[in-house]
């Protein structure tokens, strides 16, 4: 059993975030899925990227990052999109942190620190032509490089595709994310 912290994406903790933070419940680990946005939702990415915006972002990096302060030091973190923020930021900055799973976006190195820390296991996954993280697979293929972690490609153009509550929701791809996930937390746990 791994704990587990999970964060949501732009469109808020949404059921599809939550269906997946389920699965890994089911799976024997024990999760906390906080919600950085305050019960607030959006029908579009662009909608929660403003609001994200009028928050900050690294506001919202911080936010997430206090919320393991009341869990156990030995954790696993996951991020969808947005949620990367915190993920990568505890990943980095955290003592016990013991994987991070990064859905969708990732950090360039440099933000959180010089390097990324050893024994901290790495997975990125990412849709082979998603328009949302064209941007951000320079700084994937750099935490690969610091980190020996592996990098997911999936065929298709969508962006959050493992979040069944979302137009880009892919079922083969989000099967393969979740499979993949489970068995990097049963690896480190």
């Amino acid at each position: 059993m791994t704990d587990v912290l999970l964060f949501h994406h732009a469109l808020g903790l949404t059921d599809g975030v939550r269906a997946f933070a389920d699965e890994l419940r089911r799976a024997g680990h024990a999760v906390t899925t906080p919600d950085l946005f305050d019960g607030m939702t959006f029908d579009s990415l662009d909608a929660g990227v403003v609001h994200a915006e009028q928050i900050g972002f690294e506001v919202i990096a911080d936010r997430g990052a206090a919320c393991a302060d009341v869990l156990p030091e030995r954790l696993a973190v996951v991020g969808f999109s947005l949620g990367v923020l915190p993920a990568q930021k505890l990943a980095q900055t955290r003592n016990g942190v013991v994987a991070a799973v990064l859905c969708h976006s990732a950090i360039p190195l440099s933000v959180f620190g010089d390097g990324w820390p050893d024994g901290v296991d790495l997975q990125l996954h990412f849709s082979e032509e998603d328009p949302w993280a064209a941007d951000d697979l320079d700084a994937a293929g750099e935490l690969v490089a610091a980190s020996g972690g592996e990098l997911f490609r999936y065929p298709g153009s969508g962006h959050l595709v493992a979040d069944p509550s979302t137009g880009d929701y892919e079922p083969e791809a989000a099967a393969q994310i979740l499979s993949r996930t489970l068995a990097l937390l049963d690896r480190v746990g």
